[in-house]
Formats: structure tokens, C-alpha cells, sequence
């Protein structure tokens, strides 16, 4: 029986596992799903439905974009709701737009269809989606912030399970079945772990990290633990050089991962690999990242987030490197495909959490982590048409993995130029 957080109370006691690591397992689990079903899994459906309806790549992934775009713009709202409402409400929602969102999906009749569906389906993402759930950890965690927000971005690596799963349950029962089997288990599994969620530990009588009001913190802890009357101003932080370092440098991750993870089967088809090892593949890049979202978060703990997120980058590009040479080289490339990628793009999802937490503080991280993923989201919205229009035009995809490669070089000289966070806070603390 999963234990309930108390309220706030003088004869408060705790129970043995922090109740934020009931959260950090809900969140998991919510990821996992919802990233696999939507994210991970849109590059099955890719094929049949091109073989349906006869609509281009370009078509086909700009509902991709859709999605991503109205995810940017929602996204700073539902950052400001976080903060005002808590996370629970807004992944309850959430959970049931999807559910709408796929069960449209699965009556397309027509391209229109095809991308309202697109759009309610990214509704439910923004309300349910990753800045969501790291705000719902980052606000029960401040030294341990690392360990667990690694831990719970682990499910978005996890959601590659479910490609093969989809791959399956396409070729058994055709896709449209298949959508409504997921809109079905998104509610199973969802709505209940969403009521799991709690808003600020303060509000249930905890300290983050589960501290005692009479425990006393090393000073060396006390050091590490940022100061809430330090946390900057909404405004202030987005016109900061800081804020635009960071989704800058970023942005080029999520141009390319968004199109790897949209094209990776047609691309793997285009090369005469059949529908069974390219699911393979796109089940295999997101598990990889597993041990990117787990080992950058557990290292950010410990060393300068800034160098890690560079790290991660170039090994991104090494990634897009190898995929873009598979026909020169041969398939073997696909092994250090898999692991670069995965491990690359997994390392930067805790990070940039960690980082907007390190620079701006707790109070109103659910907001600031709003606008920084909506920006991102963005990037995420040219990779996949891009992608889609240099097959419809070329017959291939060559050269464009070795353009998004130069782009991530591009972030990593812009993440290393980012200023310190020591000198990120002496430049506010003389801002009037």
C-alpha cells in the first residue's frame, strides 16, 4: 500500500521511504508511457500509414511539428499553472486529453483529422509532460535533486519498450486497434498514479530530501542548498544572457533528436533493413539513454552541469555522425549509433532541469522550466519535416544527419561560453 503524504502537523512522523520517492516512481511510470506510446512509438505507425492513406514524409511528420509546436506554446502556461495549481490536476488532465487524442487518431479518415488529433495529443503532453513531472520532483528534492530527477526521466528512456510492443500489436491488429489500446491503457495506468502526485513538501509536513525540522544539515550541505530568497524573478530570467545560453545551446538536441526518433524506421527502410530490426533500433536508442538520464544526473551532483552538458552534446554528434555513414560503412555503425545517441541525448534531459534549478532557484522553477522547454520545443518542431522534405526530394535522407552534427558543435561552443553560476549570482546579487 503506497503511503499517504500527512498534512502539515506539530506530531508529524515520518514514514520510512520519503514520500518524494513515491513521486519520483509515479512520474517514472507516467513517462514511461506516455513517451513510448507518443513519442518513441509515432516512428511505427509511420509506414502504414503512408501505405493508407499515400501522403508524403513531409506530410506525415509535419504532425510531428504540430505537435511540437503546440507544445511550445503551451508549455510556459502550464509552467505557470504548476507553480499556482501543483502538478497533480495538470497531469490528471492531461492523462484524459491523450486518451481523446489517440482515440481520434484512430478514427483518421483525412489529413485535417490526422492533425487535430496531432494537437490533442500534445495538449495532453503539455499537461502530463516532462518540465510537469520534473517540477513535480525538483520541489521534493534539493541535494538529491540530481539522483532523482535522473532516475525519473529515466522512464521517457524506458518508453522504448513499448516500439516493439507497437511494432506487434500494428502488424496483428493494423494500427487504428492499436491506437485505441493505448488510449485505453493510458487511463488504466495514468489516472491513478497522477493522484499519487503532491505539490511543495512544506505543504505535508516534509523538508526536501525528507529532513527533519530539527535535523541538522553539514555546512558543507548547507552550502550546496540553494537559498529561496535568492531565487530570481520570472522576467529577470528570461532576459538573462544565462536563460538564452541554455535553450541556445540545447535547441540543436532537440532539432535533431526529434527527427532521429521520428524517421529512424523509414530511414533504417530506406536502407534495405526490415520493419523488425528497425524497430529494434528505435526501441534500442531511448533504452540507451537510460544510462544517460541516470549517469548525468548522478554525476551533475558532483561536477560543473555546464561541462556535462557539452559532454553530452559532442557525444550526440558522434551519434549523428555514425548514423549519416551507415551506407558508406556498413550496418555495423549502427551499434555506435545506438549508444551515442541514446547516452547523448538521455544526459542533456536531467541536466537542463539541474541547470535552470542551479541558476534560478526553486520557487518559481515550474514556471521558468515552462519557457525554456517551450523554446526547445520548438527545435523539435523543424527536425522531423525538415527530415520528411529531404527524402520526398533527394530519395534519401544523406547528408541532413551530418547538418544536424555541425548544429550540435554549434551548442556545445555555446553551453562551455555559459557564465558560471558564481558569476551568474555576484552579476544578480548587484542587479537592483
Amino acid at each position: 500500500m503506497v503511503p499517504i503524504a500527512p498534512r502539515m502537523s506539530l506530531n508529524f512522523k515520518p514514514s520510512k521511504v520519503f514520500y518524494g520517492w513515491w513521486i519520483v516512481g509515479a512520474c517514472f511510470l507516467i513517462a514511461m508511457y506516455t513517451s513510448g506510446a507518443l513519442f518513441h512509438g509515432f516512428t511505427a505507425i509511420f509506414k502504414p500509414i503512408t501505405n493508407e492513406f499515400g501522403w508524403s514524409y513531409t506530410q506525415i511528420s509535419f504532425a510531428q511539428s504540430i505537435r511540437g509546436l503546440e507544445v511550445s506554446l503551451v508549455a510556459p502556461l502550464v509552467g505557470i499553472l504548476v507553480d499556482r495549481w501543483g502538478p497533480r490536476k495538470l497531469i490528471f488532465g492531461g492523462v484524459c486529453i491523450t486518451s481523446i487524442g489517440l482515440l481520434l487518431l484512430s478514427r483518421t479518415n483525412s489529413l485535417s483529422v490526422f492533425y487535430i488529433a496531432a494537437v490533442l495529443t500534445a495538449i495532453g503532453m503539455s499537461s502530463s509532460g516532462t518540465w510537469v513531472t520534473m517540477a513535480a520532483v525538483g520541489s521534493w528534492f534539493r541535494r538529491k535533486m540530481g539522483l532523482a530527477t535522473g532516475i525519473m526521466v529515466c522512464g521517457y528512456g524506458a518508453g522504448g519498450f513499448l516500439v516493439p510492443v507497437m511494432v506487434k500489436l500494428i502488424d496483428t491488429y493494423e494500427w487504428r486497434t492499436t491506437m485505441v489500446i493505448l488510449a485505453i491503457g493510458i487511463l488504466i495506468i495514468g489516472l491513478p498514479l497522477s493522484l499519487m502526485v503532491r505539490h511543495k513538501p512544506e505543504q505535508y509536513g516534509y523538508l526536501p530530501d525528507g529532513e527533519l525540522p530539527s535535523t541538522t544539515i553539514p555546512e558543507v550541505e548547507v552550502a550546496a542548498i540553494p537559498d529561496p530568497k535568492a531565487d530570481t524573478e520570472v522576467k529577470r530570467a528570461l532576459k538573462s544572457r544565462v536563460f538564452w545560453h541554455l535553450t541556445l545551446a540545447l535547441t540543436p538536441q532537440f532539432i535533431a533528436i526529434g527527427a532521429v526518433i521520428t524517421h529512424v524506421m523509414p530511414y533504417l527502410s530506406s536502407l534495405g533493413i526490415t520493419r523488425s530490426v528497425s524497430g529494434l533500433v528505435a526501441m534500442a536508442i531511448p533504452l540507451m539513454s537510460i544510462s544517460g538520464r541516470f549517469g548525468f544526473g548522478w554525476l551533475s551532483d558532483k561536477f560543473d552541469k555546464r561541462r556535462l552538458s557539452a559532454d553530452a552534446l559532442a557525444i550526440l554528434a558522434l551519434g549523428l555522425l555514425c548514423f549519416e555513414y551507415i551506407p558508406a560503412g556498413g550496418t555495423w555503425l549502427l551499434v555506435p549509433a545506438i549508444i551515442f545517441l541514446g547516452i547523448g541525448y538521455g544526459g542533456n534531459i536531467p541536466i537542463m532541469a539541474l541547470l535552470v534549478r542551479e541558476y534560478f532557484g526553486r520557487n518559481k522553477f515550474g514556471t521558468i522550466i515552462g519557457f525554456v522547454w517551450g523554446i526547445l520545443m520548438l527545435g523539435n518542431v523543424t527536425g522531423p519535416p525538415i527530415s520528411g522534405w529531404v527524402f520526398d526530394n533527394w530519395g534519401n535522407y544523406q547528408g541532413i544527419w551530418l547538418a544536424f552534427a555541425g548544429l550540435t558543435a554549434i551548442g556545445i561552443f555555446i553551453m562551455l561560453n555559459t557564465p558560471t553560476v558564481k558569476a551568474w549570482s555576484r552579476k544578480t546579487d548587484r542587479t537592483p
